[in-house]
């Protein structure tokens, strides 16, 4: 979206800055999100009541009444359009209604983007592979707003990616609902990666979530023997109690899955594991989230992603009964994310003393910061701009939550490689 409005002859500033046009790109994954959107639409009418204001996405898709309904929005545009937008601006002229740019069924066809991603404020680059799911878990309602699993055309994704590092992105991180499920032309995601590593100037390419069903032996297999795949997994668990994750229609079991995260750890060591977990679904005993307790600490997964499950009209899990209730709910949710915290420190730990490569990204408080190729956060005193670099760097000490380090080569790529609009 943004690259097509550039094109346009838009600027883009950050968001909040005085502007004519703000687009809100929406999420609808949890009630939260959704009140999180609307929040974010009056937020930027109250700054500028007179900015043409488009509320694009998933939202956009599942909530329309709701968004129609806040004075000052002018155009509401849902998942299969919103690529569009800037073809249905109508010159920026503020309406009484919104004009409202949506349709219920969502194609099923594999697809193609007609731009390039512009990620000027970003060293990574998104790499958008497929969309929607067929999964239909108990709480989620991504497959009502996004549609079926469906796939980008193979030959498009190679030339984004080509344009994307021709524009200085070392990074490129493989993105979708459901990525594992790729499929198009008989290809699937390791052709992907294969092809991508054939890509002169490409540093890295790290893979986004990914289903545990979908992951196989060949990615492993790919990702232990390549030198741009990075050895980071980011494999969603939602609960470690098998009858929690039957209701909520995983198609997952705790077994097989704890079973291949030890082989790939064996087989790649420094591998960086994360997960999503749910806190509070409904029925979730006291046992039953200390069998996610249990499982967490003995795997090694050095992050979570902590949800406290709220129901989601539409999906199947909001009808289900003994809910559990919300102070217990946000207990289990801080015993989590402090078990998060704490496996985070012990797996920094674990590398204090090695030397390892950071693709450096922003200065924050002092520090330059970037990652490594397994996901660890980085933070190092410079003098120099390192910002879409490619560092060496002696992991000395922790500095409270921060993994600080020390650099211990040159620079490696070429100062035109920062980029910014």
């Amino acid at each position: 979206m943004a690259r097509s409005l550039t094109r346009r002859g838009f600027e883009i500033v950050e968001f909040g800055e005085a502007a004519d046009l703000i687009v809100i790109n929406t999420c609808t994954v949890t009630e939260q999100a959704d009140q999180k959107c609307r929040q974010a639409v009056r937020q930027a009418l109250r700054r500028n009541p007179d900015t043409y204001v488009a509320v694009v996405g998933c939202y956009a898709q599942s909530g329309v009444d709701a968004i129609r309904k806040i004075d000052g929005v002018d155009l509401v545009v849902g998942n299969e359009h919103k690529l569009r937008v800037g073809e249905f601006l109508n010159g920026l002229t503020k309406r009484d209604e919104p004009e409202i740019i949506h349709t219920v069924d969502l194609p099923q066809t594999e697809f193609t983007i007609a731009d390039t991603g512009l990620y000027s404020f970003n060293t990574r680059a998104n790499l958008k592979i497929q969309d929607g799911c067929n999964h239909f878990c108990s709480f989620c309602i991504i497959p009502t707003v996004r549609g079926r699993a469906r796939s980008r055309e193979y030959g498009d994704i190679m030339r984004e990616a080509r344009e994307l590092v021709a524009s200085g992105h070392q990074e490129l991180v493989l993105t979708g609902v459901n990525i594992g499920t790729y499929r198009q032309d008989g290809k699937t995601l390791v052709d992907i990666v294969r092809g991508l590593e054939e890509i002169k100037g490409l540093a890295r390419i790290r893979i986004s979530s990914i289903e545990p069903t979908t992951i196989g032996g060949a990615l492993i297999k790919q990702m232990a023997q390549s030198e741009k795949l990075c050895h980071y997994l980011h494999i969603p668990l939602q609960s470690g109690d098998d009858t929690v994750l039957r209701s909520m229609r995983r198609k997952h079991t705790l077994r097989p899955l704890v079973k291949f995260i030890e082989r790939t750890h064996e087989l790649i060591p420094d591998i960086g594991f994360g997960t999503d977990i749910m806190a509070g679904y409904p029925g979730e005993t006291d046992e039953q989230f200390q069998n996610t307790v249990d499982t967490l600490t003995n795997l090694p997964f050095f992050y979570f992603h902590v949800f406290t499950y709220s129901d989601r009209q539409g999906t199947h899990s909001d009808g289900l009964a003994s809910k559990v209730p919300h102070h217990v709910k946000k207990e289990r949710t801080r015993q989590l994310i402090k078990l998060s915290d704490r496996k985070r420190r012990a797996f920094y730990s674990e590398h204090l003393g090695e030397q390892v490569e950071v693709l450096f990204e922003q200065m924050e408080e002092g520090y330059w910061t970037g990652y490594t190729r397994n996901y660890m956060k980085i933070h190092v005193k410079s003098d120099r701009p390192l910002d879409n670099k490619i560092q060496d760097v002696k992991l000395t000490h922790l500095g409270g939550e921060r993994l600080i380090g020390e650099l211990v080569s040159d620079v490696r790529g070429a100062d035109q490689m920062s980029f910014a609009v």
